[in-house]
């Protein structure tokens, strides 16, 4: 089937799904799935719009109310996760996923599903080690500190998808798992994203809860964004027992959705043809949502994950063929996911604004039936209670630059910040007021309305000098033959030499698929640096 995957979104629905009308006129056929790689900005109104973590000159309506009040309907099933710029109290409404809008599927604070035989899993937010033991224990309205903390990884997310055992075919996350550009074209990058150099040289940029991950789960593809920037690599996993084969994920990071920038990618992916064409609950992940259900954690207490050293009665909690069996009498052999979406919050009416909207913490009935049909806890319930107990949502105040431990247990094994970028990306966060956009102007020959997706000669060239080093892409891609010196060798071939993919072709022959027609230009305009101190402070929150 063909997927399109997006990177960071910022609101752009119209305009990414006129892009995929565009790209099924002149492709082989039409898109079956589109999939987005956070800062989704599921923003239905006003008060969504005051809890997404970006400046106030930032925060724009955009397309999705229309979607969410139904004037109009997402043209292709689309699932999505979450990243660091999103209408935080919206999502949270929804821990477990949920429809935000007929056709529009949110994966949850990490979650896993299927379409069409195809296991898609995603987790949401962005590694912050500060906040990563913590429990769920944000609530609106946030306050300074929160509304940037909801949106960060915690451990028991990561924790769970670590319980999984059968294979992965996609996964989703924001961030990049940390050392991934080791695997790609790494000179390359640092010549398109230089401010990034000295992160990759320490091993520092990306997230290691996602690298943990990456190498657990081992799945055929992972797609990210967040750091605007198109980037491929393959990762060649070591097999764990000598009769098995090793196996590789085939990693894409896209960029924002712009003009002339790389954002949206269509990609053959494999599936079952007896597979139903609604998207299915999986139920490897039901079990384990299950079994961990008293894990649960709503306060700000650091915590560890149980682990096998002596200090837990359990700390296995993968799906057994009972559990799962469980599962499927609960719902009574029945996976489908039902379209049960419900309109929660007021929606934006742009004849009637209401700046002064109340922020209010929402049980969604999605989430009530889901609990109640798996026999689990819904998180914002506990929390609501919680709240009205020790009013843990009010006093609360932001530790960026302390850490305490109050659960008196180990420290973190993440013991900095690691997805922070010291440097600044200058195509990211821009203080000075006259170039805050400067990349999304477009000159007067070009029209976001009518990207290319002629594939050609030239932006084959380009495209192909763009990722160098990359051995096994996914089959929309293509790269030259030169492009494999100088990075790590996987058994699928060596530096110099054409690979090939599963069906004999060599990379070099397959067709190009693009769908942004960018042509560098010669010289970036230069930013202004007026107060390089500001730069240096500026959190990776605050990458837009």
């Amino acid at each position: 089937m063909r997927v399109a995957v997006a990177g960071c979104c910022h609101g752009e629905l119209d305009k990414i799904y006129e892009t995929l009308a565009l790209a099924e006129r002149r492709g082989p056929g039409p898109i079956d799935l589109l999939l987005c790689c956070g800062d989704f900005q599921a923003v239905r109104n006003e008060a969504d719009l005051r809890c997404m973590a970006v400046p106030p000159k930032y925060r724009h309506m955009q397309t999705f109310y229309r979607y969410y009040s139904g004037e109009k309907k997402a043209p292709v099933l689309t699932i999505f996760i979450g990243g660091n710029h999103e209408a935080s109290n919206h999502l949270q409404e929804l821990p477990y996923g949920g429809w935000v809008a007929p056709n529009i599927y949110y994966l949850g604070l990490a979650g896993v599903v299927k379409y069409r035989g195809v296991r898609i899993g995603g987790i949401s937010g962005i590694f912050k080690s500060h906040d990563y033991r913590k429990g769920h224990f944000e609530c609106p309205p946030y306050n300074a500190a929160t509304i940037r903390s909801i949106y960060h990884v915690r451990n028991i997310e990561v924790y769970k998808l670590k319980q999984l055992k059968q294979p992965m075919d996609i996964f989703l996350s924001h961030d990049w798992p940390r050392s991934i550009y080791h695997y790609g074209n790494k000179k390359q990058l640092l010549k398109t994203k230089s401010f990034f150099r000295q992160e990759v040289e320490n091993n520092t940029l990306g997230s290691p809860a996602a690298s943990e991950l990456l190498e657990h789960l081992k799945p055929t593809y992972w797609f990210s964004a967040h750091l605007h920037v198109k980037f491929a690599a393959l990762m060649q996993h070591q097999a764990k027992d000598k009769g098995q084969s090793a196996k590789a994920t085939k990693f894409l990071a896209l960029d924002k959705c712009l003009p002339h920038r790389d954002f949206l990618q269509v990609i053959e992916i494999e599936h079952d043809p007896s597979a139903p064409d609604y998207l299915e609950y999986d139920t490897e992940w039901l079990a384990i949502l299950r079994a961990t259900d008293d894990l649960i954690n709503v306060t700000e207490r650091l915590w560890n994950m149980p682990e096998n050293n002596g200090l837990h009665t359990r700390w296995d909690y993968s799906a057994t063929k009972e559990a799962m069996n469980e599962v499927l009498e609960k719902l009574n052999h029945d996976l489908k996911i039902p379209s049960n979406f419900s309109v929660t919050a007021p929606c934006y009416d742009p004849s009637k604004p209401q700046t002064q909207m109340q922020l209010v913490h929402r049980i969604s009935p999605q989430t009530t039936e889901f609990c109640a049909r798996l026999g689990i806890t819904d998180i914002n319930v506990r929390l609501q209670k919680a709240k009205e107990k020790h009013q843990l949502c009010d006093d609360y105040e932001g530790q960026d630059d302390v850490e305490s431990n109050d659960s008196g247990e180990d420290p973190s094994e993440y013991n900095t910040d690691t997805s922070a970028l010291s440097s600044i990306n200058p195509d990211e966060i821009i203080l000075d007021e006259e170039e805050e956009y400067e990349d999304s102007i477009v000159s007067a020959h070009s029209d976001m309305n009518t990207p290319s997706v002629d594939p050609s000669s030239d932006q084959a060239s380009d495209f192909s000098a763009s990722f160098s080093d990359v051995r096994i892409l996914p089959s929309s891609m293509i790269l030259s033959s030169d492009d494999t010196s100088g990075s790590p060798v996987g058994k699928e071939g060596k530096p110099g030499e054409p690979v090939e993919l599963e069906d004999g072709k060599d990379l070099t022959s397959v067709p190009l698929k693009r769908l942004s027609n960018e042509h560098e230009p010669e010289q970036r305009k230069k930013i202004k640096r007026r107060n390089q101190a500001i730069y240096a402070a500026v959190d990776d929150d605050d990458i837009a």
